[in-house]
């Protein structure tokens, strides 16, 4: 099988300036955001771009998926405020199984989770991270990029993207203009009357748009939001040296926490079921709209050529440079 969609880059961009949560005093901020200034942004030029070009086609016991990772629709304007990145054309070939099996245990993804039908990466995690000492590196406190209060990090547009300082557009959270290019047919007064694939993980697996059957294993059942179970922690963060401080508030991934049960999701934000795709039944996962967005575990195993992971071992993050990291 082979399948090809070459398009026009869109031309026409819509300008989304993010700028940083201020419903909280000084007192409840994180420790770095107190006293740490913004980072010194120095704009990339924007240049001319290819079409686009993204295929999928099966070889063997593998999806191999080549794209050059620009998207198919309108996205914000880059450089903006608070992102000095432009957009570039980056080739990439993306192996996956063909028959994904769950592992014996879950794998953190690194930070990028799967690429969309139209060969955008997604990606879980971001390269912006707390420490003690306020100097860039690695810790447990992951700034979130679908965080509100972190709009002046990362500078995401409408669809929750943005592109980091290699040129690479890439989804953090629901892909707000593909899910209404997939879904056109299947969407109607704001409500979906059909699951849509919007791209596979890095593992093999599916992934779909928020809206799941009510019963998982009936596709005549009404299709439904699917909920996460994830929700925020009570209380407060650790003070520094151990942590940022301030309210659990959802600056940072560390800042939710898993409750087997609480939505129709489980811990890697999927769940076993039919979909239109597949009638007999897959794990599949799932983006929501809340915390995690897009699902920070594989349940599968992915092919080890295609994880892109991060220098020096750290949890899932990137290269940091003086920029908006991914």
């Amino acid at each position: 099988m082979n399948v090809t969609i070459p398009a026009t880059v869109a031309a026409v961009f819509v300008t989304t300036v993010g700028f940083a949560h201020d419903g909280h005093a000084a007192a409840d901020q994180p420790d770095d955001r107190r006293r740490q200034p913004p980072p010194q942004h120095v704009e990339m030029e924007v240049v001319d771009l290819p079409e686009l070009s993204v295929s999928i086609r099966i070889d063997g016991d593998q999806r191999i998926i080549t794209t050059n990772t620009l998207p198919n629709h309108p996205i914000g304007e880059f450089p903006n405020p608070n992102n000095p990145n432009a957009l570039r054309s980056l080739d990439r070939e993306i192996r996956i199984p063909l028959h994904p099996q769950r592992a014996q245990r879950p794998t953190r993804a690194a930070p990028e989770f799967g690429v969309a039908l139209n060969g955008v990466i997604f990606d879980s995690g971001t390269g912006e991270f707390w420490t003690p000492s306020g100097e860039r590196g690695f810790s447990a406190w992951n700034y979130d990029a679908g965080s509100a209060n972190n709009q002046g990090r990362f500078g995401v547009d409408f669809n929750h993207g943005h592109v980091q300082p290699t040129g690479k557009y890439h989804y953090h959270g629901v892909p707000t203009a593909l899910v209404e290019a997939l879904g056109q047919d299947h969407i109607h007064d704001g409500h979906a009357h059909e699951m849509i694939q919007l791209g596979w993980a890095f593992d093999g697996f599916p992934i779909y748009a928020s809206y799941g059957y009510k019963d998982p294993n009936d596709a005549n059942s009404e299709v439904v939001e699917l909920s996460s179970s994830y929700r925020l922690k009570d209380g407060n963060r650790p003070a520094p040296p151990e942590g940022p401080g301030g309210a659990y508030d959802g600056t940072f991934s560390a800042d939710y926490e898993y409750i087997e049960g609480l939505g129709d999701l489980d811990a890697a934000n999927g769940r076993f079921g039919v979909t239109p795709d597949f009638p007999d039944g897959t794990y599949y996962y799932v983006i929501t709209d809340e915390f995690p967005s897009i699902p920070r575990t594989w349940v599968g195993t992915p092919d080890p050529g295609s994880v892109r992971r991060p220098p020096n071992g750290g949890p899932g993050g990137m290269r940091r440079p003086r920029a908006a990291r991914s």
